[in-house]
């Protein structure tokens, strides 16, 4: 049985409030999430605990962007992500948390060089043809299977894409329930779920409904342009913590 400390209680379900806030307003915030979860849970299981609370999260956003989501940009996606969640769980099963971590790390800061790049020299199309599609839908799937933060790269690739916000929102929110859903038998798979985090998924869940609530009313309080400064502020530092 894992003990569950007042101080592990506290971070719990602060994180929880974040990965609500995280659905429907700032997506970089769940990855600040996974750190939270792994410095007072075992690593790799706190993966799975938090899959249950991002798939709560998941299901609101759908319903509160539903009609904001480009399907067709989805359909193209999901051929390199599926490629992307099977890498994942293949290095999720002999990399150590170290490893992971800072491999993820690497990734993002990379990406986040390229996209800000291609953003700069206007290369919008560039964004949307089969390269790009291919790049960061398998390097999506690839790092939310292995540590919860694909949420950074599929924000870099709207951003590049040039998404409106809630097309930006609407899209995502569509993408990683679809994609939280394929990861979840991976999990189960790899043995990560236990029956002992059974009750807190039950108090935290609420947690989650309440953070989406929130994060509603701090996206209608940010116009497009410090929507997207502080997405791409939330990647690099979220990059740069998962390298230390």
């Amino acid at each position: 049985m894992i003990e569950l400390t007042a101080l592990t209680w506290g971070v719990l379900i602060t994180g929880a409030l974040l990965v609500g806030i995280a659905k429907t307003a700032l997506p970089g915030l769940a990855t600040f999430v996974a750190a939270m979860f792994a410095a007072v849970l075992p690593a790799r299981e706190s993966t799975a605990v938090l899959l249950v609370l991002l798939m709560t999260g998941d299901l609101v956003a759908i319903w509160v962007y539903r009609r904001d989501a480009d399907f067709r940009t989805l359909l193209r996606l999901a051929p390199p992500v599926i490629a992307g969640l099977v890498l994942g769980a293949t290095f999720l099963a002999w990399a150590d948390n170290t490893t992971m971590r800072r491999t993820i790390g690497v990734i993002l800061l990379a990406l986040t060089a390229l996209t800000l790049w291609s953003m700069r020299r206007g290369l919008d199309d560039a964004a949307q043809g089969v390269p790009a599609r291919i790049g960061y839908g398998t390097l999506g799937g690839f790092t939310t299977m292995a540590a919860n933060a694909g949420g950074p790269v599929m924000t870099l690739y709207f951003l590049a894409a040039r998404f409106d916000m809630m097309r930006f929102l609407g899209t995502q929110a569509w993408f990683f329930f679809l994609v939280n859903i394929a990861k979840l038998p991976f999990s189960l798979g790899l043995g990560l779920l236990g029956g002992e985090m059974l009750v807190p998924l039950l108090v935290l869940a609420p947690v989650v409904l309440l953070g989406t609530w929130l994060g509603r009313v701090v996206i209608r309080r940010i116009d497009e342009t410090w929507f997207t400064r502080v997405i791409i502020a939330l990647t690099i530092v979220s990059s740069l913590y998962l390298l230390h």
